[in-house]
């Protein structure tokens, strides 16, 4: 409940601006990728302004979460290697528990002297 009322208080007035944001700038902007010729509408894009915003906010965000996974990786691969050897030793354990079983059985029964 908590949670919601908090992504509820965070998403909305994100949503408002990110719509303020496209509303504002609706204008059409060319984007010429010929840096020799502007001109030349085979290397050019005409979209509203706020698409190029957006895009470039994706586009961010996308590379932001490929650098912090590639930076966390040795992370994650401590975590892998630790979760092995702990599942080894596990393993380890309830093989020694079943040993110990085995012995136990093994052995003759204790006598039942009474303490008088």
């Amino acid at each position: 409940m908590i949670k919601r009322i908090i992504a509820l208080a965070i998403f909305v007035p994100l949503g408002i601006a990110l719509i303020m944001l496209s509303v504002a700038n609706r204008t059409a902007v060319t984007l010429a990728l010929n840096p020799f010729n502007p001109a030349d509408t085979v290397l050019s894009v005409t979209l509203p302004f706020f698409v190029f915003l957006f895009v470039t906010l994706i586009i961010g965000m996308i590379i932001g979460s490929l650098a912090t996974w590639f930076k966390q990786g040795k992370h994650r691969q401590r975590a892998r290697a630790n979760a092995n050897e702990a599942v080894k030793w596990h393993s380890e354990a309830d093989r020694q528990k079943a040993k110990a079983q085995q012995i136990a059985a093994a052995l003759p029964a204790p006598d039942k002297r009474s303490a008088a």
